[in-house]
């Protein structure tokens, strides 16, 4: 079973090869992702790993506030998509 990490206030500049490569430093990483924008193929400034759920903690411990490409890191564990918070989003007609 794996846990998902997300990790915010990437670098526009990180790819998902960059997201791998030092996450997995930290421990056993399965799949690493930045999410871009649809319409420009621009990285959105976060991403998320899955990783193994032994490494989840000590992997956020470990990689949260650290400093990628020159930007300092903010690491949790992901939310589930109907945990998200926030406004409702406006009806379209």
């Amino acid at each position: 079973m794996s846990k998902s990490i997300y990790v915010g206030n990437l670098s526009w500049n990180v790819t998902d090869e960059d997201l791998m490569s030092f996450a997995s430093r930290f421990g056993k990483v399965e799949s690493a992702r930045v999410i871009t924008d649809a319409a420009t193929g621009r990285s959105r400034g976060f991403g998320f790993l899955d990783v193994a759920d032994q490494d989840a903690e000590s992997m956020i411990a470990a990689m949260n506030g650290a400093v990628v490409d020159g930007r300092t890191i903010q690491v949790n564990l992901a939310r589930e998509r109907g945990e998200r918070s926030g406004r409702p989003r406006r009806q379209r007609y």
